[in-house]
């Protein structure tokens, strides 16, 4: 699977470590790399799903990853095959899901 960084506070914080106006704390942040890191080696769409500390979610324009209890990545999904089982992720957000 492929995985592109529309935004670019998430770019800079999977380049370097570090973002400006996202202010996220460091296991946050492990969690983001390691979730980009499963999407990046996903054969296909299961593999994600097969996987429950993702808690992969579709919602009606999007679909949404768990990085932790409170907070989630956020995507869009452009399928490459007609079975919608593989595609090239847009990661877009990291939100508090829970506005705690």
């Amino acid at each position: 699977m492929n995985v592109y960084i529309d935004d670019k506070e998430l770019e800079n914080l999977y380049v370097t470590g570090k973002s400006r106006k996202l202010k996220l704390r460091p296991e946050i942040i492990e969690k983001y790399f390691a979730t980009i890191q499963k999407i990046d080696a996903a054969r296909d769409i299961y593999d994600l799903w097969k996987d429950p500390s993702l808690n992969f979610e579709k919602y009606k324009k999007h679909y949404s990853m768990r990085l932790t209890g409170k907070y989630r990545l956020e995507m869009t999904i452009n399928w490459m095959n007609e079975n919608n089982t593989i595609g090239e992720f847009h990661l877009f957000a990291i939100t508090n899901n829970y506005r705690d």
